[in-house]
């Protein structure tokens, strides 16, 4: 077998180095190039070996064929195809296309889903080269970075005790959900993280050529392995499959580094401050959740069972690693009371408890007798190895902080002794993460919709009143629907008596519309025998109903449904169980779906605003929860500039939000860019509290009503155009790989509530996905043109009004560049091929003139806003990955619209299956977007 060139040279270290470290816009870009071109280089190599020359041949016909393509583009209209080279070089692409086996057409679909992989790990480790970088250059800190929040903070007049008394009102709560917009199996999930890790080792200085040598054949390897697996699940997968994806990030990512995540916080105080707390003298700021096996709205395959099973596994989790810990900390408390002494409350402890458990006697009898710090950990081991067996057991801790007890004791005594230092990095990083997952690791959130529960109430109240009239006991028998609610509240009665309380303390009631929606889950667990009310006595929150608030309609109704509830005499005694904390989830997706993404944007706007207006006067602590969505379709942006826009003024410090899919691999895969998105939100948590600097906090009233006017007129464009044509469902299932998503097998959870073919009824998930996927991202952008465009013509000065928003009003801002990132990925183009898959023409024609027009007019009022000349312009870096990844992009949609084509003409076989959903998959990791 031939020898690869060495990509990664070793020549230059000094050279190297300067690439690393440099701030210079030009040369900190090159690793990344060299990276991607290597990669690219060693997958040349593996195309070769394993699937030919003659598909290596076709793969770079394709590629170089749409790189001239775009370039092309470039030069004229990016609407419509008019040169006769552009034309040719279309044709010959759809040519080749369409001469493909299945077999050929997957090779050559795998090795541009593959390019992409490899691409999306060389862009990865870049951040996190970047943000070293960053942390060597003064004032070198990224925007959302702690210091620079901390700095502003200072320079408004705030001392470092004010910064800290605010920083304690902080609670940042990720919630991560199975929601099926994870296309990659969990397989070619561990393989990123080798082939991330050997990326790394490329940028350690001094390298040698061997070295050099040694890791690009370790990469090479890696991805022939890549390449020989399946990039797409033959199966669908199962609940308990979500949940140990969703647990998988945790060791290395969030449990094992959250002590440096403080440490880090510490050093910002000290690097602005000039002096700081200790790592474990700040509050605990982060804490997590999860849906992954409680979120059974629409899901009939998460069953009690499933929710048994996801508590187990993340107490297995958590558990596992503080075994470790406490291992770790046996080896390492060597301190002997022979030399330096040992607190008097440590001795008396340890013989309590070799008293307390004689069984673990031959176990700590071959310790030197003056080593008491490592009896004693021997002993918690034993007691937490209990727990792990039986969490109930007499032998076993009652709790977390039964644990934690003990080691503050270990801790009192080696800083009384001259082992301070012991104790602030042995001891204080086991204490943190006692205190942030406890022995739960997560706190599960259970949800289900309003409907069901109506059900049940209405009939389990008609079988009460049958039974009352007809003295007949229990005849009528309940519903299946009904029978499976009441045997999941049981469960859960159950498991909160069994795991930790804290465990589920949260029930999301999606399709919210009326208080009584919460008066029923009330109800309802009273029946199962679940206890609602909080008890500090016994050490549990309750179980809180949280509405969901996710219709355009809802979102507007939902300050007048919990002024009505928190205003019952009723609902009181639950308040003050809660210590008159409330939560609200507000949701982005669905409204997105329903309204358009103007009108979603500025509804969660308001409701945010006047839900904290009607809690203040109903003295009721608010705690909204945000169900983002991950892309910017379905509500999703930058995580800093997404919290600072929230209202000013109705934050109290409390961010709980939901990360989705792909998401949760681009944020949390790797520790480093896990402990940069928890500082993001924490940092920008802390500056939407405090908004430092910021004179006058609150919008301007022409603001307000120039949102309102324009939320109007873009909610009229969408619901005429969009979610009441009914041109709008036929032209999607046809003109998008919608009716294919299952074949991709991403998700437990049925893509339909219902069998019913209707908008409403589809999920908001494979709404976004299919129009990424065909390249319209209509949810991202339909009827904000509209609306700008109708405001600037009503108003004189109104773009002068529009752009002054721009730059003083966050919420409008993040809108506009929101839209800007949509619009960027639009390619009408690829959407006009994909349309020609609409059988009636005409259809075909009326829908796609409607988005070219909407398109046309929103891109022009969006860059007549932010005052650009093209989009991204003030984002380069985005700009640049967006067109280097196009052109590798087109050929799998153009294998896509052909096979769809083929599909839908008659032709059916698992190759073709296969093969199709592997072009769902490549697209996606191309775009980085999926639902």
């Amino acid at each position: 077998m031939e020898k690869p060139e060495l990509f990664w040279r070793a020549d230059n270290q000094a050279e190297r180095l300067e690439e690393l470290i440099t701030c210079d816009g030009q040369r900190k870009e090159l690793p990344l190039r060299r990276d991607v071109r290597s990669l690219g280089k060693l997958l040349g190599v593996v195309l070769r070996e394993q699937a030919g020359e003659h598909i290596f041949a076709a793969e770079e016909a394709l590629r170089t064929g749409a790189i001239r393509h775009r370039e092309i583009c470039a030069e004229g209209s990016s609407a419509a195809l008019n040169c006769a080279e552009e034309q040719q070089l279309e044709a010959e692409a759809q040519k080749l296309v369409a001469g493909l086996s299945l077999h050929d057409a997957h090779q050559i679909v795998k090795a541009f889903a593959t390019y992409f992989e490899l691409t999306n790990l060389a862009e990865t480790n870049h951040r996190k080269r970047r943000r070293r970088a960053a942390r060597l250059q003064p004032g070198g800190d990224k925007p959302g970075s702690m210091r620079g929040t901390l700095q502003r903070l200072k320079d408004a007049g705030c001392d470092m005790q004010s910064a800290l008394a605010q920083l304690a009102r902080v609670s940042v709560i990720p919630v991560f959900t199975a929601h099926p917009t994870e296309v990659a199996r969990r397989v070619v999930r561990y393989k990123r993280r080798r082939l991330d890790r050997m990326l790394e080792c490329l940028d350690r200085l001094p390298l040698s050529a061997s070295e050099a040598a040694h890791m690009q054949d370790e990469i090479l390897t890696e991805i022939n392995a890549l390449w020989q697996t399946d990039e797409v699940r033959r199966r669908q997968p199962k609940v308990g499959d979500e949940i140990r994806m969703g647990i998988d990030h945790y060791r290395g990512s969030l449990i094992d580094p959250l002590p440096d995540f403080y440490r880090d916080l510490a050093e910002a105080f000290s690097d602005v401050y000039g002096q700081s707390p200790t790592p474990a003298e700040l509050p605990v700021v982060v804490r997590f959740g999860s849906w992954i096996g409680g979120d059974r709205d629409g899901n009939p395959f998460v069953t009690p069972a499933a929710t048994r099973d996801a508590l187990e596994r993340a107490r297995e989790v958590i558990l596992g690693v503080y075994l470790d810990n406490l291992e770790e900390l046996r080896e390492l408390l060597t301190p002997s009371a022979c030399r330096v002494g040992a607190s008097d409350e440590l001795l008396a402890a340890a013989a309590k408890a070799q008293e307390a458990f004689p069984e673990t006697a031959s176990s700590t009898a071959g310790y030197p007798d003056c080593e008491h710090y490592r009896k004693f950990l021997r002993i918690a081991l034993y007691r937490l190895k209990q727990t792990l067996v039986d969490p109930n057991q007499a032998e076993g801790y009652a709790d977390a902080e039964e644990l934690a007890a003990e080691l503050r004791l270990v801790r009192r005594s080696l800083s009384a002794h001259g082992a301070e230092r012991l104790a602030r990095n042995y001891v204080d990083p086991v204490l943190r993460r006692l205190e942030t997952f406890g022995f739960h690791l997560h706190s599960l959130d259970i949800r289900q919709h309003a409907r069901v529960h109506r059900a049940a109430v209405e009939e389990l109240g008609a079988m009460a009143h049958f039974d009352e009239q007809s003295g007949a006991a229990s005849v009528p028998q309940p519903s299946a629907a009904t029978i499976e609610l009441l045997d999941t509240l049981k469960t859960i009665a159950a498991l909160k008596r069994e795991y930790p309380p804290q465990a589920i303390r949260s029930y999301v009631i999606s399709g919210a519309t009326c208080a009584a929606d919460l008066r029923n889950l009330v109800w309802l667990c009273g029946v199962a025998g679940i206890e609602v009310r909080g008890g500090e006595e016994r050490g549990d929150p309750g179980l809180m109903p949280v509405p969901l608030f996710e219709s355009i309609t809802d979102l507007r109704n939902a300050p007048d449904i919990c002024r009505a509830l928190w205003s019952a005499p009723d609902y009181q005694p639950l308040l003050d169980s809660w210590q008159r904390r409330q939560e609200v989830m507000l949701g982005y997706s669905d409204s997105n779906k329903d309204g358009g993404m103007l009108t979603s944007t500025w509804e969660i706007f308001k409701a945010h605003r006047d839900l904290h207006r009607v809690a203040e006067q109903c003295q009721v602590r608010l705690q909204l929860f945000h169900g983002r969505g991950g892309t910017v379709g379905r509500g999703g942006s930058p995580t800093h500039r997404a919290i600072v826009a929230q209202p000013a003024g109705a934050f109290e410090g409390c961010l709980k939000i939901t990360e989705q899919g792909e998401v949760i691999n681009f944020k949390y895969a790797d520790a480093s860019l896990a402990l940069r998105n928890l500082e993001l939100m924490v940092a920008a948590s802390l500056e939407a509290l405090t908004r430092p600097g910021v004179a006058d906090p609150q919008p301007q009233s022409q603001w307000l009503e120039a949102m309102d006017e324009m939320s109007a007129s873009a909610f009229a464009c969408y619901r005429r155009d969009i979610a009441d044509n009914p041109d709008i469902l036929l032209y999607f299932e046809q003109a998008t790989p919608v009716l294919e998503f299952d074949l991709a097998k991403i998700g437990s959870r049925p893509a339909r509530r219902s069998d019913n073919r209707s908008l409403d009824d589809l999920r908001a998930i494979p709404w976004g996905f299919g129009w990424i996927q065909s390249r319209h991202l209509l949810p991202g952008w339909y009827g904000v043109g509209c609306a700008f465009e109708a405001f600037t013509k009503k108003h004189q000065g109104g773009l002068d009004l529009l752009q002054a928003m721009m730059k003083n009003f966050p919420i409008f801002r993040d809108l506009v560049r929101n839209v800007e990132v949509a619009l960027a990925k639009v390619d009408l183009p690829l959407a006009r091929l994909y349309a020609g898959l609409v059988a009636d023409e005409a259809l075909r024609e009326r829908v796609f003139a409607l988005f070219v027009e909407e398109f046309e007019r929103t891109r022009a009022m969006v860059l007549a806003v932010s005052g650009q000349q093209k989009l991204l312009e003030r984002t380069p870096d985005m700009a640049q990955s967006l067109r280097l990844r196009n052109p590798y992009v087109d050929p799998l949609s153009l294998i896509q619209v052909e096979l769809l084509r083929r599909k839908r003409s008659g032709e059916d076989s698992d190759e073709l299956n296969y093969v199709l959903a592997s072009t769902i998959n490549g697209i996606a990791a191309g775009l980085r977007n999926t639902g």
